[in-house]
Order: C-alpha cells, then sequence, then structure tokens
C-alpha cells in the first residue's frame, strides 16, 4: 500500500491540477498559459546493470555512448566519475542490496568491513555492534542464502536496520555524488533464497508477509530521504506479479527494476510470468505517466527470449523505459540487435487482441508478443519487413511465449 506522505502528495497534485484550471479561467483573457510538451513514449531505451565486473575503458567510454542508466558497484566511484564527464545526462546508480549483509572477501578485508560495501550494513560492525540484526530461524541459525555463500539475511522489519541502513547508503551517495541506489533484493518471498522460517513466524507464510512489511519500511524510510536529496532509489522487485499493488507501491520514487521479464514461467504452463497477476497492468499505469524508470533485464539462451524480451518491453514504452539482455551474468555491457531497430515512438497504447496477444504500433514499426500457451494467427500492419529486410507474410503464426519485431520498409 501506499504510505500516507505518498497518498498526500497524491492528493495535493490532483488539487494542484484543479486549482491552476480555475486560475487558468479566470487569467485567460490577460496571461498566456503555458505548458510543456507531453511526455513522448519512445522505444526501450538501453541500460547497464554492471555488477558483474570492474568496467575497463572501453565499456565505459561505450556505456556514455550507448545507455541511459548504469548501475556499478560502490567501489567503481572512478568509472562512475568518468561516466558523468563523458555523458552527464546518463544516470549512474550504486548497487546496494536491502536484505543482506556480507562476508565474502572483498566485503571483509581482514577483520574489517571494505569500504565500500554491496550492502548498507557491514558485517562485522553487525556482528561486533548489533548482532540481533541477523535473521535467525526456528532453529535458532543465522540465515545463510542458499546458493549465494556468505550472504545473511538481516532483520529488514527492525527499525533501527532499517534507519542504520538508510543512513549509510544516502550518506555515501550525497558524499561520493551517485545519481542514486539500486536497491536488490525488495523480494517477496525467502523461499528462493532458503528454505528458513524465521524465528517468532509459524509458517513460510507468516516469514514472507514479515520481510514484505519491512522492506516496505525499509523502502519509505530511504526513498524519502534520497527523494530529499534530489537523488533517486530504484529497488529491484521480484516477484510483484504475487501481490496486486507492490509494483505500484514500491516504483513510486524513481521507478523499479524487474530482473525477470519476459521469461516462461516454471508451472508447465509455457506462459510468460510477465503478463500474470496485477505486474503488467500496473507496469502500464507506471509507463503511461511517464515520470519513472522501469529498468528491465531478460536472460537470455536463445534468440527467442532475447526477441520476447524486447518485443514485451516495447508495449511499454515511455521516457524511461529502458530494457537490457543478459547471458547469464552481468560481467559486460550488452547490446542486442533489437536495440538497432528504430521503432522511433509509439503512436498507440499496447493493445490486447482477444485472442490474449499484446501488439502496438510505432512510427518506425510494429511489435506483437504471445504470452498464452498456444499458437496465434496473426496479421501485421502492411508495408513492414523484418529487421532483415525481409518480406513479412499476409498472415503470421506466431508461436506461444513468442515475439515478432517488424520494421518499416525502406522508401524507394
Amino acid at each position: 500500500m501506499l504510505s500516507e506522505k505518498s497518498l498526500i502528495r497524491r492528493f495535493a497534485a490532483v488539487a494542484l491540477v484543479l486549482l491552476s484550471s480555475a486560475c487558468a479561467v479566470s487569467a485567460a483573457e490577460s496571461d498566456p498559459i503555458i505548458t510543456g510538451p507531453a511526455p513522448k513514449p519512445l522505444a526501450p531505451c538501453a541500460w547497464w546493470y554492471g555488477i558483474g565486473d570492474s568496467p575497463s575503458s572501453w565499456e565505459i567510454r561505450a556505456a556514455a555512448k550507448h545507455y541511459d542508466v548504469v548501475v556499478l558497484n560502490a567501489w567503481e566511484t572512478s568509472a562512475m566519475r568518468k561516466l558523468h564527464e563523458l555523458n552527464p545526462r546518463v544516470k549512474v546508480l550504486v548497487y546496494k542490496d536491502f536484505s543482506s549483509t556480507r562476508n565474502y572477501y572483498g566485503a571483509v578485508e581482514g577483520d574489517r568491513d571494505a569500504r565500500y560495501l554491496p550492502t548498507g550494513v557491514g558485517y562485522v560492525a553487525a556482528e561486533q555492534k548489533q548482532p540481533g540484526w541477523f535473521a535467525i530461524s526456528t532453529l535458532g541459525q543465522r540465515i545463510e542464502w542458499d546458493g549465494y555463500p556468505k550472504h545473511w539475511q538481516m532483520t529488514v522489519w527492525d527499525p533501527a536496520y532499517q534507519k542504520a541502513w538508510a543512513d549509510a547508503v544516502v550518506g555515501e551517495v550525497l558524499r561520493e555524488g551517485w545519481d542514486g541506489v539500486l536497491a536488490d533484493n525488495d523480494f517477496s518471498s525467502l523461499r528462493y533464497y532458503s528454505p528458513s522460517i524465521i524465528a517468532g513466524t509459524a509458517d513460510s507464510a507468516g516469514s514472507d508477509r514479515l520481510l514484505r512489511d519491512g522492506l516496505d519500511g525499509m523502502l519509505q524510510l530511504t526513498g524519502d530521504a534520497l527523494e530529499k536529496a534530489g537523488k533517486m532509489l530504484i529497488p529491484n522487485v521480484s516477484e510483484s506479479q504475487l501481490t496486486p499493488g507492490r509494483w505500484s507501491a514500491h516504483s513510486r520514487y524513481a521507478g523499479a527494476m524487474e530482473e525477470n521479464f519476459g521469461l516462461q514461467g516454471d508451472d508447465g504452463t509455457g506462459e510468460l510470468i510477465t503478463f500474470q497477476g496485477n505486474q503488467f497492468k500496473e507496469q502500464r499505469a507506471q509507463a503511461a505517466l511517464g515520470e519513472s524508470w522501469l529498468l528491465l533485464i531478460t536472460h537470455t539462451k536463445s534468440d527467442r527470449e532475447e526477441r520476447v524480451g524486447y518485443a514485451s518491453a516495447a508495449l511499454l514504452a515511455s521516457p524511461h523505459t529502458c530494457w537490457t539482455r543478459a547471458e547469464p551474468d552481468y560481467k559486460n555491457p550488452y547490446w542486442s540487435v533489437y536495440q538497432d531497430a528504430r521503432l522511433g515512438e509509439a503512436v498507440e497504447t499496447a493493445n490486447r487482441l482477444p485472442s490474449g496477444v499484446w501488439n502496438r504500433r510505432y512510427s518506425g514499426g510494429w511489435v506483437a508478443v504471445n504470452p498464452t500457451k498456444t499458437s496465434v494467427l496473426l496479421t501485421p500492419p502492411p508495408g513492414l519487413v523484418t529487421l532483415r529486410g525481409e518480406a513479412v507474410p499476409a498472415q503470421l503464426d506466431l508461436p506461444s511465449a513468442d515475439a515478432v519485431v517488424l520494421v518499416n520498409a525502406p522508401s524507394r
């Protein structure tokens, strides 16, 4: 749910619009009304989730040229400043994990925390001063994430932990000159990292509610502080299709990130999970406002997944919808052939056909996505070709969980 402050802001905005309209009527004879242009719904921009390795000089130059947003580890301050120097418009965010502290080498150096952390609270500091900030299972053990050694679940529901995290991260952002924070692991369920039940809760559902409520509080505390300082907060919101309203609530500051965008679910139906639940509806609403960032990632193992990821992102066209692929990690800046498609500006909203297929027309082309479990016969608009310039048949058989991206035929 939206915080009281966020609701007040929305009501104030509505009141301001109504007041402005009333004033405009009375002043129409004497004062010109100055309005800005409506934000254009553009084809997806590109961004880089560059947390896998230290960027090289050529990668920094390429990132400054191609990307609207870059996320870097906290110790990459030199790369951040170089990006700002090469392109002052690029938003460079620092990676910080909401939910864990870590004691692998690099996060801990000898018997002390590193100067720059991937989290907001250091392992050594918590161990020595606040051991109660480590989440404990019903078995009385600290919770280490499966598949991520030396990542330890923290008590995100503890107001003292929340404040320590926010104070440390906001202070670092202001001190170093980052544009904001990419807050990882704003998750809905612990089960993807551990089967543990948190002490004090009866079952996994209770543990998950405790975590979600805690992350709601962390988001508001950190988001308010960063917003007041003119900085961005973008959380990596996981499994938002499971909880109606969660994407909208957690993207209310500078936007949100979806790390598993446009992928097939593992439920055996073959459908795309992005289009399940309320998530896609909420993402469409966010994109339509054109005020905040949608940072979308599709993990690609095939051409189909790359095509589906980009086309699904194109359904969410806005001034700040950015998409990237990852295969499988984040060590290199990726560039997709679809990002060279030159679709231009969306000339209509995304449309859902009776068959369940979504499509959208652009000034430079057309996209369609089939999120269903059955193939669908489509009739594309005339005058289009493939990205390779090949002719398009009058009807296309679009398979389940697949997409098509077509562009205008070159003028003769």
